[in-house]
Order: C-alpha cells, then sequence, then structure tokens
C-alpha cells in the first residue's frame, strides 16, 4: 500500500501513519516522517578583468567528492534560454552541449566541476551561467553566478 502525494508543498511535512489490521495477528502500523524541502539555489556574482581566466565554482559550500557521486550541468542564459555548456554523468567524461557553439574552445570543465572561461570578453558581461547538481530526480541544488567584467 503507497500514499501519493501530489503538488508537493513544505506544508506537507509531518509524520504520517498506515494503520491495518490483519488475520489472525491483529493490526499492523507503520510510520514515517515526512520532511519537505524548498528547492535550494544559491546566487552569486562574479567580478574578473577583461582577457582574465574566469572560474566558477559550482556549489562553494560543497567539496567535489560530494559532487562526483551525481549528474551535474552547467548552463548559461542567453537572450532568455538557457543553453547548456558542460553535462558530467558520474564515472564519466564531460559531454559538451550545444551551449558551446557560443563559447567555442572558451569554455571547459575544471577540477572540482568549476567551470572555465578563458578569455572572458565584454560580451560575457551580465551572462548567468549556472550549475545544477540533480542529487535525485525530484531534489536539484542550483547555483547561478552572473558575471561582470571589467577593462583596464
Amino acid at each position: 500500500w503507497t500514499l501519493h502525494l501530489k503538488n508537493v508543498t513544505v506544508s506537507l511535512s509531518g509524520q504520517y501513519e498506515c494503520t491495518f489490521a490483519t488475520y489472525p495477528y491483529g493490526t499492523k502500523a507503520a510510520k514515517i516522517q515526512l520532511i519537505v524541502k524548498k528547492e535550494e539555489e544559491q546566487h552569486y556574482v562574479k567580478e574578473v578583468q577583461l582577457n582574465q581566466t574566469l572560474e566558477i565554482p559550482c556549489l562553494e559550500d560543497t567539496t567535489s567528492e560530494n559532487l562526483s557521486n551525481f549528474p551535474l550541468k552547467w548552463l548559461v542564459e542567453e537572450n532568455g534560454r538557457k543553453e547548456e555548456l558542460v553535462i558530467k554523468e558520474p564515472s564519466s567524461p564531460a559531454v559538451y552541449g550545444n551551449g558551446r557553439a557560443l563559447y567555442g574552445q572558451r569554455v571547459r570543465l575544471g577540477l572540482n566541476n568549476t567551470l572555465q572561461i578563458f578569455p572572458i570578453k565584454l560580451t560575457d558581461d551580465g551572462r548567468v551561467f549556472s550549475c545544477h547538481v540533480v542529487y535525485h530526480p525530484e531534489r536539484v541544488h542550483k547555483s547561478s553566478t552572473i558575471v561582470r567584467v571589467f577593462g583596464k
């Protein structure tokens, strides 16, 4: 027997109990504590000099060992659309997505799943790069970074 919950919100957090009668053993019960968390997202701003290398960490407070166990992807927002730059599955090499066309060879996945862009151009100013880590099909941790480019 399964309880199906739709349109789950934080308000559905709590203890749930299933009770049923069996013969000849009597009443059986099972309890489960449900904790519903809102989607986690972090926002950052990175400032970088023109023609320098920009390195954006995926999740600033998470170790690379934790990230290596889960699928992740880097996206860039272009004219209101999100384009995939890099897709990384556990224990597999990185795959560069269709967003790579915007950046050519200027973008790559660095150590600890950082996004590296070199050289930074004026057209990168104001762009939003986001990293999505899929801990579970219904639990995605996101961080987004707005880039501010400065000339010398």
